[in-house]
């Protein structure tokens, strides 16, 4: 008989990991290809507005993901606002630091939206709120790129 480890999934080949990059936080989320389903995982908080790579890279070689994918902030008419560049520099730097492919998809009003689901919702309180809103935010980000 063969042992079948429960932590299996985790190492899978078909992981992928989402991101909503902030300047004080990161949210990551995780999913498979083979189940199309994303999963909130954590919030990274960013050091003096620097994301904080060693947790991220934790993250990588635990997960062992095919790719990586971050979302894009831009205005309503789809030019870059302020934050955008520092998006675009995270995922370059995902990209030169981790040697995966990293996926970018837009984000426009993902915060929002899982602020709206928690809070209006779910009646998550303000304090817990701002700890898993960007976790997810990237739940969103992953699954809105795995539906595509």
């Amino acid at each position: 008989m063969v042992k079948v480890d429960p932590l299996a999934a985790k190492f899978s080949s078909d992981a992928y990991l989402g991101f909503d990059f902030g300047n004080k936080k990161i949210g990551v989320a995780v999913g498979h290809a083979g189940t199309g389903i994303a999963s909130p995982l954590q919030t990274i908080p960013s050091l003096n507005q620097v994301p904080n790579w060693h947790k991220i890279g934790q993250l990588i070689a635990e997960w062992r993901p095919l790719g990586l994918v971050v979302g894009i902030s831009r205005q309503q008419d789809g030019s870059d606002n302020v934050i955008t560049p520092r998006m675009q520099k995270f995922c370059r730097q995902l990209n030169g630091r981790y040697n995966l492919p990293v996926h970018q998809i837009d984000e426009t009003l993902t915060t929002f939206a899982a602020k709206q689901m928690l809070f209006d919702d779910l009646k998550v309180s303000a304090a817990k709120l701002w700890a898993v809103q960007d976790q997810l935010a990237a739940q969103i980000i992953l699954q809105s790129w795995f539906d595509k």
